[in-house]
């Protein structure tokens, strides 16, 4: 025991995680529109191979709902076989930002951008599941979802089945919003878990008739990429795709770990180590055909308030993961469809923050612009856009707050006027400053004094330059300007 002290707390707190992750990896895997079984090679790969790596010591990786409509979108572009090459490339792209150190730069990415994305994705997530719990197909675009939800739910009250299957998931998300409030000795049994294994014992005590998880057993569902597979790097889109999973899962997954640090007093987040760990996960993932993985923030909270010391729980709650998938599992077989769409529909909200929102708009009406903007992107368009529109918008935001400029007229009625500039002139000032110049009188000599601009960019220099010479072109005295030394 000398070798592993803290092995008694590691065990159970890798129990716990086992039981939260379980019908989390089912349930993300059933809305990628892959096996069921798929799930828990992620989440195994998540724990036992990034969990052995270094990085983020408490952290717990694995299939994550953030990543589940972009993996459904690559799934129906470019077909299941072409999973696994999204997925080792994505892999190796991370491996080589972590070894060219660029771990540590996603934390410059604007939080607003990133909770946008998380929103977006949440919104998306939460309107794919709601027909789930109907029993019912999604439309494919974010807003055909949203849109076609309330003739959807309509149809759904003239059907016996869809009833049964509503119930089920409502009930499902019922159980885990309540769970808190349960006593303390039944909240051993983590929520999820509870609210899957309730609604499956409904459903078969009941007999409702409600769609279940479909079984192809572990090996069967491995599907290793062809190499014609290969082939289809030549595709723009699937290029994009990359780029989009590489970003994405780069971005979630460290911003989890600064979250995961904020729970706990043990060694911080070695962050480019960290990408090396997720990099080489994924792409065990990707030669295994399984889904991307992520860190997950609501498997580590659990890993780290069941008392989890060090990375041996999460080791360990893969090894349970892969026992279970290989000695029970046609227990997947009962689980019903919705009660899985309720879980990812209460894990949807989650993603959605209502409370950053106000706040923000109370305080940085900027920052909540790019929040609201990046999320109704990526629900209008695609993920991959939405993200690149809220970068945008958060790089124009800063330039724009960068280029603050300050300009003083002194004019005491006789010679020339005197003109004062501080600050940044760029380009995104130009028409103030442009405008202020302009009205300054015609026939007046003007000083313009620039040695207290900070920064002074090619648009805006060419553009004073211009002014100076129309002004001097009048008939009075050449425009006198002074730059710092």
């Amino acid at each position: 025991m000398t070798r592993f002290p803290h092995l008694k707390q590691d065990f159970a707190a890798s129990l716990v995680v086992f039981l939260v992750a379980l019908p989390l990896c089912v349930g993300v895997a059933v809305a990628s529109g892959v096996p069921a079984e798929l799930g828990l090679v992620t989440g195994i790969v998540g724990g036992i191979v990034t969990g052995l790596m270094r990085g983020s010591s408490l952290q717990v990786s694995g299939p994550a709902a953030g990543m589940t409509v972009l993996v459904f979108e690559a799934v129906q572009e470019f077909g299941l076989p072409a999973l696994g090459v999204i997925v080792l490339a994505t892999g190796l792209l991370q491996i080589a930002m972590g070894a060219l150190r660029l771990g540590r730069y996603f934390r410059a990415i604007s939080v607003s951008v990133v909770e946008g994305m998380l929103a977006g994705i949440g919104l998306v997530l939460i309107a794919g599941q709601l027909y789930s719990l109907i029993g019912a197909k999604a439309p494919d675009s974010g807003l055909e979802k949203i849109a076609g939800l309330p003739e959807a739910l309509v149809d759904a009250f003239g059907s016996g089945a869809a009833l049964a299957s509503l119930a089920v998931g409502v009930g499902t998300v019922a159980v885990l919003v309540l769970w808190k409030r349960v006593p303390a000795k039944v909240r051993t049994v983590p929520g999820p878990l509870a609210a899957v294994g309730l609604a499956t014992l409904a459903a078969l005590v009941l007999d409702l008739p409600v769609a279940t998880v479909e079984v192809q057993g572990l090996l069967g569902s491995i599907q290793p990429p062809s190499l014609g597979a290969f082939g289809e790097l030549a595709n723009v889109g699937l290029l994009g795709t990359i780029v989009a999973f590489t970003l994405i899962a780069s971005a979630e997954s460290l911003f989890s770990a600064a979250a995961v640090d904020r729970l706990h007093d043990g060694p911080r987040t070695e962050y480019d180590k960290e990408l090396l760990a997720q990099g080489a996960g994924n792409t065990v993932c990707g030669v295994l055909g399984a889904l991307p993985m992520t860190a997950v923030i609501v498997r580590s909270a659990a890993n780290v308030q069941a008392g989890a010391r060090t990375k041996a729980s999460r080791v360990l709650h893969g090894v349970w993961l892969l026992l279970f998938a290989a000695l029970l599992p046609n227990v997947l077989a009962y689980i019903p469809i919705p009660a899985l769409a309720g879980i990812l529909v209460h894990a949807g909200a989650k993603l959605v923050p209502v409370r950053s929102i106000v706040s923000l708009w109370r305080d940085h009406r900027g920052e909540a612009l790019i929040l609201v903007v990046t999320a109704v992107s990526i629900v209008a368009v695609s993920m991959f856009e939405g993200v690149l529109i809220g970068l945008a918008l958060a790089i124009v935001k800063t330039a724009w707050e960068a280029s603050h400029i300050k300009m003083e007229i002194v004019d005491k009625g006789a010679g020339p006027v005197q003109a004062y500039l501080s600050g940044n002139a760029t380009f995104l000032r130009l028409p103030k400053i442009l405008d202020s110049l302009e009205s300054l009188p015609q026939d007046r000599p003007v000083e313009l004094d620039l040695s207290g601009l900070h920064h002074l960019d090619h648009a805006c220099r060419t553009a004073l330059e211009t002014w100076a010479e129309r002004h001097s072109d009048a008939g009075t005295e050449p425009v006198r300007v002074t730059t710092a030394a």
